[in-house]
């Protein structure tokens, strides 16, 4: 078991902090009252930090790596490659701890013995038994790979389960029962389950093991015809503030971080909205109701993994998984590949969910290959929307790209000669004349769709 998963440390006094972007890393570093950031894992590198980071950390400023990718509440066990490289950030950045999420990213695979899918986001497991028993297990898995505690949070959520079994709060405090795992609670995330769920924010607050609180999210989202998105892109709203001020009421929370990922605003509305935040913090500890002292339902936690839980060690079944891989493939292929959506399911906000995941994946590909909007002009959008309804990611956001470039190409586009000459060029250069094996399908449709290249 890793050393982070036993040691049983106390959980670190963190402060007032903001997400740390590469748009916004200059300002952040001038901001007064920082005390830590917070970095998505996936964006850094070990070995090539980047250097506001590292000025940060000389600083004292505590960075810790917020996981996206590893997928914990999905049926299959987590990657072994994925995990050393999640423990490989966290030492190169000194953190005291790691995060990710209780979501699941992809499904299908040799479980259910039909495509592998990746939802390029995250989304909800289920609130039942069978998803619970995997999910701990995988979280101990985990734990055991990591060096430092791990800290897992609360994700907002479009749609919901039918026959849960379980409200989050209860969910959330017999993982931590069983794992010991720590908490990252979004309360952005909560406001989005009440608008989107109908889920009484004071009702999961009061069922949480509030003494494992790690630190605590707060981020900005908007409202469209009833749907609450949560987009990290706007404001934040102040029903978020209350709700945070309502966790204060129960205990201190160890840490407060500003989560924006979009439309940044001057580092002085930045700043504005840190202040907001501490005021709702402060608001709870003015009218004595912020003890320090924890609170919630959940069974108070003895030492064991991760500075916590009395890590019981009920293991899924073989059916447990299966059940759950079948349930999650059916619900992802729904989304991103056009299947039926399956049976007790709101259609109308699966086609919220599966609109706002190929608008997510328009926007990522966007990000990792800017090039494609340049090359394709103000087209790009509706047509990449086009190619992503017929085919489903299942590489990851840098080989979705370089696919959606082969898919163009191959049908003769663009039309103009000009700009279908310069996409050739990027698929080239970014693909390689000896692309490595997984790339090998996109090999197979260059030789049908660039003559003349050599290899």
């Amino acid at each position: 078991m890793g050393e982070g998963a036993m040691r049983g440390e106390a959980v670190p006094r963190l402060g007032t902090g903001i997400g740390w972007r590469p748009e916004i890393a200059d300002a952040v570093e001038r901001m007064p009252g920082i005390d830590w950031v917070e970095v998505v894992a996936e964006n850094v590198c070990p070995g090539h930090l980047p250097e506001s980071l590292l000025r940060l950390r000389e600083r004292g400023v505590t960075v810790i790596p917020h996981g996206v990718s590893l997928g914990l509440g999905g049926a299959d066990r987590p990657d072994a490659g994925r995990l050393t490289a999640l423990a490989e950030r966290a030492e190169a950045l000194g953190s005291p701890l790691v995060t990710e999420h209780i979501a699941f990213v992809r499904a299908g695979g040799a479980l259910t013995v039909s495509p592998s899918l990746e939802a390029g986001h995250l989304l909800p497991v289920p609130r039942t038994r069978d998803a619970l028993d995997v999910l701990c297990e995988n979280v101990r898995i985990a734990q055991d790979a990591l060096p430092v505690p791990l800290a897992l949070e609360n994700i907002a959520a479009l749609f919901s389960w039918p026959d849960e079994e379980l409200t989050e709060g209860q969910f959330l405090a017999e993982l931590v029962e069983r794992t010991g795992v720590r908490l990252l609670i979004d309360v952005a995330n909560l406001h989005t389950n009440h608008v989107n769920r109908g889920e009484d924010p004071a009702r999961a607050l009061a069922e949480l093991p509030l003494e494992a609180l790690a630190y605590v999210h707060v981020a900005g989202g908007f409202e469209r015809d009833g749907v609450w998105h949560d987009s990290h892109a706007h404001p934040v709203p102040r029903p978020v503030l209350d709700i945070l001020t309502g966790l204060a009421a129960r205990t201190t929370p160890p840490g407060v971080l500003l989560e924006r990922d979009e439309n940044f605003p001057e580092p002085a509305e930045l700043e504005r909205e840190l202040t907001l935040i501490r005021e709702a913090v402060t608001a709870a500890a003015r009218e004595g109701a912020g003890t320090g002292t924890g609170g919630g339902t959940g069974a108070a936690i003895a030492a064991g993994p991760a500075g916590g839980g009395v890590a019981i060690l009920t293991r899924p079944t073989v059916d447990a998984r299966e059940r759950v891989a079948v349930a999650q493939a059916a619900v992802l292929s729904s989304l991103v590949a056009g299947t039926p959506v399956p049976e007790g399911f709101d259609r109308t906000r699966m086609r919220v969910q599966a609109r706002a995941l190929a608008a997510k994946r328009a926007d990522v590909v966007a990000k990792v290959a800017p090039e494609l909007p340049v090359i394709l002009g103000t087209g790009y959008r509706e047509t990449f929307l086009e190619y992503a309804r017929e085919r489903p990611m299942s590489g990851g956001y840098r080989r979705d790209a370089l696919n959606f470039a082969a898919h163009l190409l191959r049908a003769g586009r663009p039309e103009e000669a000009g700009s279908r000459g310069e996409l050739r060029e990027w698929w080239l250069e970014r693909a390689g004349p000896a692309p490595r094996q997984s790339g090998g399908r996109v090999a197979r449709v260059a030789r049908r769709v660039l003559p003349g290249r050599r290899g």
